[in-house]
């Protein structure tokens, strides 16, 4: 099974190449099967390299942290 980081790189070649992101999806589709990355997602990186947002990386995102635990925390308990 190829990561999401590797298909993010096919993406990103494919669109260097000048494929659109339904050609790119049914590439995808052939080569990885099941586990190929959905349609919308690769219609929304084509998005993102359209605006000249060029790396695969994920964007930092707020959310709960990984852990609580903390010294501020364990002096509150």
């Amino acid at each position: 099974m190829a990561s999401l980081s590797e298909q993010r790189a096919a993406v990103k070649f494919c669109f260097l190449l000048g494929k659109n992101a339904a050609e790119t999806v049914l590439m995808l589709e052939t080569a990885h099967k099941d586990d190929a990355m959905g349609k919308t997602q690769v219609y929304e990186w084509f998005a993102r390299f359209k605006k000249g947002d060029m790396p695969i990386d994920d964007k930092p995102r707020s959310g709960r942290p990984s852990t609580a635990r903390n010294d501020e925390n364990v002096e509150k308990l």
